[in-house]
């Protein structure tokens, strides 16, 4: 996948990419509808979505733990793995797969953890880890699990149901607004499920 890459004088490398849509649901449901525009809201999430809150909001980790710090307010995907999924014989189009927020040019998987998200002009979401996807995308469509969650040469698992993320600054974001990834310091540590 393509990243436009470049380098501020502080030597934090920055990489750019476009918002294709932005989805949000209030209700649980897996797959979520598209907005014209949706509005994130610092330490909260997506105003109006299912998963707005401090505390974890997915249903299985409420009931695992509802005290738990929310590390998933912003599900966000890369347009690119819907067209890998079409090559695999699957139709996947944004908001689908649960995702408030779908780019292109961008290689998410790639970020590391605590990694900057400038969306549009004024909001900033900050990377916490990878979806870690589950037996509902097979209720979706029968066999997607197995095409966005695999295994490397090396037998690590590879997960590509996009990046999770908290909100550091609000704002609103529309398709076709820009995307531009500020990487931490180094040393980076890559990204784990969350």
């Amino acid at each position: 996948m393509s990243t436009a890459t470049g380098m501020h004088t502080d030597d934090t490398e920055t990489r750019t990419g476009t918002v294709v849509a932005v989805s949000r649901d209030a209700e649980h449901r897996f797959s979520k509808p598209n907005q014209g525009s949706i509005r994130l809201l610092a330490g909260l999430g997506v105003e109006g979505d299912a998963h707005l809150g401090v505390t974890v909001q997915h249903l299985s980790r409420v009931r695992a733990d509802p005290t738990r710090p929310n590390l998933r307010q912003v599900h966000l995907i890369q347009a690119e793995l819907f067209e890998e999924l079409h090559t695999a014989g699957y139709e996947v189009t944004p908001g689908d797969l649960g995702e408030n927020v779908t780019t292109r040019g961008l290689d998410l998987l790639s970020l590391p953890a605590g990694t900057e998200l400038h969306l549009g002009s004024e909001a900033v979401v900050q990377v916490t880890g990878l979806r870690n996807p589950c037996l509902q995308i097979d209720h979706f469509r029968s066999g997607l699990l197995k095409q966005v969650v695999g295994r490397d040469e090396a037998g690590e698992i590879i997960r590509k149901g996009g990046v999770m993320s908290i909100v550091l600054h609000p704002g609103e974001i529309h398709p076709g607004d820009p995307v531009r990834a500020v990487l931490p310091a180094t040393p980076h540590h890559p990204l784990e499920a969350v």
